[in-house]
């Protein structure tokens, strides 16, 4: 499963210019990022969590313009906290950014 890879590397690029080690280090960021507010969201039980973890991943992607991701966190706020299908398609696309 891929991501919207040209928008987001545009995304990259714009911020970093002609820095590689700033490119490098902007998508290690992103990568942890998004999988610390996956981890949360796959944590999280009442409600109340489960909106603010959803939140906070949609904000994360928005960010860094992955529309794919932003679909996905609407997705977790319309549907129920725990909702597996969610989880695993945002953990998915996690370990596709990782392995960038």
């Amino acid at each position: 499963m891929d991501y919207d890879a040209g928008t987001f590397d545009s995304t990259l690029a714009a911020a970093a210019g002609e820095d590689p080690a700033l490119l490098a280090e902007l998508r290690a960021v992103f990568a942890e990022s998004l999988e610390r507010q996956v981890d949360l969201l796959g944590r999280s039980r009442c409600d109340g969590n489960w909106q603010v973890a959803a939140l906070r991943l949609r904000g994360l992607a928005a960010s860094f313009h992955v529309g794919e991701l932003v679909e996905l966190a609407d997705e977790a706020l319309a549907g129920a906290p725990g909702e597996p299908g969610v989880i695993r398609r945002l953990k998915q696309r996690a370990e596709a950014f990782s392995a960038q």
